[in-house]
């Protein structure tokens, strides 16, 4: 099908692509990016360089900001009505989906839905996401054809300087003296040297020695003083634990999140942040619970009485 309907929503996802790695589309789904390094084909000889692969998951639909404070700043238009044209686009895009249509996200992916009501996503492969790999395309490299050269070698015969026979010595006695004497100023030397560096071995060890002790005589003569010492002030600090977490909510622009804090704190709860999960997005919880069956009843009064989307995560934090 022809997807001229939603050709600005896709044209934004594909923006906000570039530079993050989830982009949620409220009460849809979410694209998410991983970054997939160089490949090198052996068989067919193919290099693929480094790229983002584009995946679809439909079970974040929460709706983190993103996407529509990008087209309200695009658009100059308020943040509510954004959100609209959001809500309108994804309705529409739930009919077709029904209907059987494939729906045609340009340089994105396609999506469609199987006979058990799922949506699967077929990534497009026209457009690499990862902005450190612009410019660089996948190729064929042909077989380097490599030529063995035999090389002829040259036998070299060994040159002895000085050839000293047996008649030669006899010849010339002072030969043997002065062999002798190579020698003894051989050793003499290797054993001077050696005395040498054992000296100055013993000396540095000597001189370190007494600085250590220098040292701890100081830090035992030094006194401290405080004329006015401050009162000693005890603080009560009490550690969130716990590895059951009930999520209020993950939420891409961290504003927004210490919003939610607030609001969910002026309700009773001990609500607070425990950092960004791996699609980039901050997490909101009501409360953290060491025991399971204590989560499981907490989360299942807040479905009945807060928010119906409220799930567990069951994690150990730092």
């Amino acid at each position: 099908m022809s997807n001229f309907v939603f050709m600005q929503l896709e044209t934004y996802i594909s923006d906000l692509l570039y530079r993050y790695e989830c982009v949620v589309v409220p009460e849809f789904g979410a694209f998410l990016t991983q970054r997939v390094p160089a490949k090198v084909n052996a068989e067919t000889h193919m290099f693929y360089p480094p790229k983002k692969a584009l995946s679809f998951n439909e079970q974040i639909q929460q709706n983190d900001g993103l996407l529509a404070h990008y087209i309200a700043d695009v658009e100059k238009i308020p943040y509510e009505t954004a959100l609209l044209k959001i809500q309108k686009r994804v309705s529409a895009i739930k009919s077709y989906l029904v209907a059987g249509e494939t729906i045609v996200f340009k340089n994105i992916g396609d999506l469609i839905l199987n006979e058990e009501g799922k949506v699967i996503f077929e990534p497009s492969t026209h457009l690499n996401y990862l902005t450190d790999a612009f410019g660089l395309h996948q190729m064929v490299s042909p077989t380097i054809a490599r030529e063995v050269h035999k090389q002829d070698t040259q036998a070299v015969e060994k040159v002895v300087p000085i050839a000293v026979t047996s008649e030669r010595r006899k010849a010339r006695p002072y030969l043997r003296y002065a062999a002798a004497a190579v020698l003894a100023l051989a050793a003499t030397g290797f054993i001077g040297s050696k005395y040498y560096v054992n000296q100055i071995e013993t000396h540095n060890q000597i001189a370190q020695e007494n600085a250590n002790i220098q040292l701890e005589n100081k830090i035992q003569e030094a006194t401290f003083v405080i004329d006015n010492p401050l009162p000693a002030v005890s603080l009560t600090v009490t550690k969130p634990v716990g590895n059951y977490h009930i999520i209020a909510g993950a939420f891409r622009v961290e504003e927004n999140c210490d919003k939610i804090v607030n609001e969910l704190k002026a309700l009773g709860f001990n609500a607070r942040k425990i950092g960004v999960n791996k699609y980039g997005l901050h997490q909101v919880v009501y409360d953290s619970y060491e025991n399971r069956l204590d989560a499981l009843k907490a989360l299942k009064n807040i479905r009945q009485n807060n928010n119906s989307e409220a799930w567990l995560l069951v994690k150990q934090l730092d």
